[in-house]
């Protein structure tokens, strides 16, 4: 595949290699390896160096190999399961893991560990993501649904997009809110500087968080968040647009003072109506240990 690119007057001085991962969302080591094998060219000569400098109007053109068709097998992973049945299972989903394979990330998933643990798995999102109706981010820990059967799946998904599915988060914020509880409506879509990335974009999707306090510290705040809507990393985004970014979330403008290895947001509680039987079910998964002990940590300092 090949691709071309022109810089605006803005990119202009900006390193090759960081800019291509910009505006292509690859990984700058990715575009270096394609720099090396000399498949990037700028006004129809190989680049050889990634520290080059792009101008305005300059042309790029990436000749890109095409991937190996990813696959996910089976794999003794154990899983924290909080419920299943013959239809559904909701799982415990730990910080860290994957929820499904992808480029970078092939295998230890969590399709993975379901593919191995589940006597069955929905088809809908085919042999990549079979049983996955909504995602969590990688560093995000907490509570998924996962269909066993196409028809969960489909009724699942339109709750969800229905919003008659209610998803609720704790964080840990930067900062102290005033409000007690409030509502953060703004509209998400890929960073247009950092396309790896989500931001509020006046062009972008709906997106809608509500938001309750539940304990507040003296440069933190615990908070409560529902989704209203799902957009990708929506409450990391929506965090930080009100200047509150979530500990830990050095992708959104929170430090890892606490020397963690992922933001504190974790996925608490999920309410749905079973595909099957209409019965309402609501599961709640307990804080992870190290939430907890950052939590304890900033009770003792304010007594």
């Amino acid at each position: 595949m090949v691709k071309t690119l022109i810089p605006a007057a803005d990119d202009k001085g900006k390193r090759v290699d960081s800019y291509i991962a910009e505006t292509t969302g690859l990984t700058r080591s990715y575009v270096r390896t394609l720099i090396e094998k000399s498949l990037i060219n700028i006004n129809g000569t190989p680049i050889k160096k990634c520290g080059e400098c792009v101008n305005e109007n300059d042309i790029i053109e990436l000749s890109i190999p095409p991937l190996t068709p990813l696959s996910a097998t089976p794999e003794d992973i154990p899983l924290d399961i909080v419920y299943e049945d013959e239809d559904i299972i909701v799982v415990n989903k730990p910080q860290g893991m994957v929820t499904h394979p992808a480029t970078g990330s092939p295998k230890g998933t969590l399709v993975n560990a379901l593919m191995y643990n589940a006597d069955k798995l929905s088809g809908i999102n085919g042999v990549i993501r079979p049983g996955i109706v909504h995602r969590l981010d990688k560093d995000t820990s907490g509570l998924l649904v996962v269909a066993k059967n196409d028809a969960s799946h489909n009724s699942l998904a339109s709750q969800i997009a229905e919003r008659t599915a209610k998803r609720f988060y704790i964080a840990l914020v930067f900062g102290n809110i005033k409000e007690d509880s409030g509502i953060i409506d703004k509209p998400i879509a890929r960073n247009p500087k950092n396309r790896k990335l989500m931001g509020v974009v006046l062009s972008g999707k709906d997106a809608v968080t509500r938001f309750r306090v539940l304990e507040r510290f003296n440069k933190y705040t615990l908070v409560e968040f529902e989704l209203k809507t799902g957009r990708t990393h929506q409450i990391r985004v929506h965090a930080k647009s009100i200047s509150h970014p979530v500990v830990g979330d050095t992708s959104y403008g929170g430090d890892n003072r606490f020397e963690l290895k992922g933001q504190l947001l974790h996925a608490h509680k999920l309410i749905l109506t079973h595909p099957v039987s209409g019965d309402t079910m609501e599961f709640c998964a307990p804080l992870p240990e190290y939430f907890e002990a950052v939590l304890n940590k900033l009770r003792k300092s304010i007594k």
